[in-house]
């Protein structure tokens, strides 16, 4: 069996310097250490974040396509960030993406890929008995990642990447009920069923619910 390395994705230390930058800018803005409207100085950000000018300047182009930062000719940089309801926006196409990724995943999955996914799934059986959040959290991530791999459609994989590293950010300060550990796997538990039977119908069934119940515990 192969297999599956989970990390979690804030952990950067062994990406290349200017992946390991946008990410941490990501987080910073996401979490409201940046403000919307605030301006990106490359000085500031190169003493913050010890880089050269180099790297800030190529996260600063990355930062503006992902829709987080305006780029304002002869004026700078200024944060622009996501509102609640760029939130719950995203959260709509995620369900719309994440259904259709079950569903070409089902009728696509590889053998090795199928390996991967139920190991991840032991895995969320082993630290939901534990009552580890933490890692719970990162598997289910991994979770979803096999899923998206398993479509064979690359722009469909990276688009459902990013929303979810983005969505990471708005439940950092979420407060997860007693049941949060059980609900989720049993949620991911129905998912799992619709590979192992093949049944696509149920897996998009399955999943718009976790979606809905996602949107639920995140966006209130």
């Amino acid at each position: 069996m192969v297999r599956y390395q989970f990390t979690d994705e804030t952990e950067v230390s062994n990406a290349p310097m200017s992946m390991s930058l946008l990410a941490k800018l990501q987080r910073d803005i996401l979490t409201g250490k940046y403000r919307p409207g605030q301006k990106l100085t490359e000085q500031n950000l190169c003493k913050e974040y010890g880089v050269s000018r180099t790297p800030i300047r190529e996260a600063l182009r990355q930062l503006e396509t992902d829709g987080l930062v305006e780029n304002i000719l002869n004026r700078g940089s200024f944060v622009i960030g996501l509102s609640r309801q760029d939130f719950e926006d995203m959260f709509e196409l995620r369900k719309a993406y994440e259904i259709q990724a079950v569903r070409w995943a089902i009728e696509r999955i590889t053998e090795e890929e199928m390996d991967r996914l139920e190991e991840t799934f032991e895995f969320m059986e082993f630290y939901t008995m534990r009552g580890d959040l933490d890692k719970m959290l990162v598997i289910n991530a991994g979770f979803h990642q096999v899923i998206y791999e398993a479509s064979h459609n690359r722009m469909l994989q990276k688009t459902l990447t990013q929303y979810q590293t983005f969505l990471k950010y708005r439940s950092m300060d979420e407060e997860y009920g007693a049941n949060y550990l059980t609900t989720v796997l049993e949620e991911h538990r129905a998912i799992f069923k619709a590979f192992i039977d093949k049944d696509v119908k149920a897996g998009a069934e399955a999943m718009e619910r976790h979606i809905n119940r996602a949107k639920e515990r995140r966006c209130g």
